[in-house]
């Protein structure tokens, strides 16, 4: 259940703006204020039923954004691409530490400007 709320919360934080503000509202009451169907059917003067039916139908039309759109996706790999350049430098100090491996040293530090350079391009 954990990961389907940090996903939902994901998919509001991309895609919240495209949703009515009544659908907004409610999911992000539910999802990320963690309010109960009771709480929510109380403040909008409804039944929980309709709370619920809101929130299945919004969380189906963010999954259908994402679907067409894959913000979300394309974030999660931008910023893996980003953690994996990171671990690259990291290595790369670790090389440099060796003054040895001057040819080693150039290679990497190519290969890493490459990664940024794919990165910059696929955005």
């Amino acid at each position: 259940m954990i990961e389907k709320k940090i996903e939902i919360s994901m998919l509001i934080d991309f895609y919240s703006q495209l949703l009515t503000e009544k659908q907004r509202d409610i999911i992000m009451f539910y999802y990320n204020d963690d309010l109960s169907l009771s709480e929510i059917a109380e403040e909008y003067s409804i039944s929980r039923q309709a709370v619920y039916d809101t929130i299945k139908r919004t969380e189906k039309i963010l999954y259908d954004y994402e679907e067409k759109l894959k913000l979300v996706e394309l974030f999660q790999n931008k910023n893996k691409s980003i953690e994996n350049i990171l671990n690259d430098v990291i290595r790369l100090e670790e090389i440099i530490d060796d003054s040895t491996k001057r040819q080693e040293v150039k290679n990497e530090i190519n290969r890493i400007k490459q990664l940024f350079y794919d990165l910059l391009n696929n955005s």
